[in-house]
């Protein structure tokens, strides 16, 4: 009987030991996966930090190409242009908006002409100013003007070395004109006072990748671009004196599209 009492135990002893090994093993796994999915946040964080640097690293560099050296001047103030137009490549924006046959963007670029305003009627800011821009937007790229459609907001600018006062007067930063205004297809500035001359600071940026390159408002000088991603662009700010400019905007929606102004 001795025997068959000590069996007993044995016995649970065994299987407790089966059940404890299983019990570990379970354990063991619970930790490997567990370790295995610290493993893969801790290299996702890792990722995220490298990226995010990566990405700080180029927006820092592209607003210290912009404040301390532009890499190219397309047009200085002390030339007169009598055309200048280069062709750059058209993002995809225009895709995700209505197409308008004959009018909406498929040769993209930016152009720059001193023959369209002359100095004195850029004084004078005459009231055919508008129609003998849209004319040269619309040859630079190959459109017909009719089915161009003046779109708000058309606005006289008007900036110095003021401390801005809110958000809106922060002109400086990067941004596109079809995102920031949705009506714009075609975009352009008559500058109405010379770079160097009348202020400093205060260039036209279009920001490339690799280098951007710049616009020396003079006065009478029509600047003029497709309004799409292709040309991201900033204004310097303007150290002293005062940059007068136009902007005169078109849209190849008719639903957007504004009346001529009236002088009373």
């Amino acid at each position: 009987m001795a025997p068959q009492r000590r069996a007993g135990p044995k016995a649970a002893e065994s299987g407790g030991g089966s059940a404890d090994r299983g019990e570990r093993r379970r354990l063991s796994s619970v930790r490997r996966n567990r370790a295995h999915q610290e493993s893969q946040k801790k290299s996702l964080k890792v990722a995220f930090l490298v990226s995010s640097a990566v990405l700080v690293s180029l927006l820092s560099w592209s607003y210290l190409v912009c404040e301390d050296g532009v890499t190219e001047v397309l047009a200085h103030y002390s030339e007169s242009l009598r055309d200048r137009f280069i062709e750059v490549p058209c993002s995809e924006d225009y895709d995700s908006h209505k197409r308008f046959e004959g009018c909406t963007p498929r040769k993209c670029g930016r152009g720059i002409t001193d023959t369209v305003i002359t100095r004195e009627e850029a004084e004078r800011i005459r009231s055919d100013v508008r129609q003998r821009i849209q004319q040269t937007i619309s040859q630079a790229f190959g459109i017909s003007s009719s089915s161009m459609y003046l779109t708000k907001p058309t606005f006289f600018s008007r900036i110095n070395s003021t401390e801005a006062k809110t958000t809106h007067d922060e002109y400086w930063h990067p941004h596109i004109d079809k995102v920031t205004y949705g009506s714009f297809d075609y975009t352009s500035l008559l500058y109405l006072s010379d770079y160097t001359e009348d202020f400093g600071g205060g260039r036209f940026v279009f920001m490339d990748v690799g280098a951007n390159k710049t616009v020396e408002p003079r006065a009478g000088r029509v600047s003029f671009f497709t309004s799409g991603s292709e040309n991201l662009h900033r204004v310097e700010k303007v150290r002293w004196g005062t940059r007068y400019a136009i902007t005169i905007s078109f849209t190849c929606n008719p639903d957007h599209g504004i009346g001529d102004p009236v002088l009373t």
